[in-house]
């Protein structure tokens, strides 16, 4: 196992994996309600590749888990009851993992890899927004320890998702 922060030379296999989740997540439940080709896209994985936020799991030299993680909350955090101000935490996003390998303590420890970097680096807490009816990220943000501070407007302004649920862990 190893984490990579990617570059322009994993953005066609990052592409790859997460058109295979939605599609996958589409024939099955959907819970984060991601869009095929829409997102997360090649465009917003190239831009956070290009702001070096995007992180890779991987297994045997092949992604298997993959994550956003940095300290913009693409929204208004503002609204929601953040203990802490932006810049004094981070956040995951997009975080998914290969169907293939669901059951197998990746997303565990992939959130614990956060959590150890976030407190090398001096932040405060991280958060995670997420859709309200997305029970297997509740469940794996409760387990790591996380406090669930309520449903919240972003103010994203996506249609079909008018509240997130927040998490947050204090570090």
């Amino acid at each position: 196992m190893e984490y990579i922060l990617c570059t322009e030379d994993n953005l066609d296999e990052l592409e790859e994996f997460y058109n295979k989740e939605v599609l996958y997540l589409d024939e099955t439940i959907n819970y984060p309600k991601w869009v095929y080709n829409n997102y997360p896209s090649r465009s917003t994985i190239k831009a956070v590749i290009e702001k070096k936020e995007q992180y890779a799991y991987l297994e045997n030299g092949k992604i298997v888990g993959a994550f956003v993680f940095n300290e913009e909350p693409g929204g208004k955090y503002e609204n929601a009851k953040v203990s802490f101000n932006r810049g004094e935490y981070l956040i995951i996003h997009t975080l998914a993992i290969d169907h293939g390998h669901y059951k197998k303590g990746i997303a565990s420890k992939i959130v614990k890899y956060c959590i150890e970097k976030a407190k090398k680096e001096g932040y405060k807490a991280i958060c995670a927004d997420i859709v309200p009816t997305n029970i297997p990220s509740r469940k794996l943000f409760e387990k790591s320890g996380f406090v669930y501070l309520g449903d919240f407007d972003l103010e994203r302004n996506i249609e079909d998702i008018p509240v997130f649920s927040m998490y947050e862990l204090k570090l």
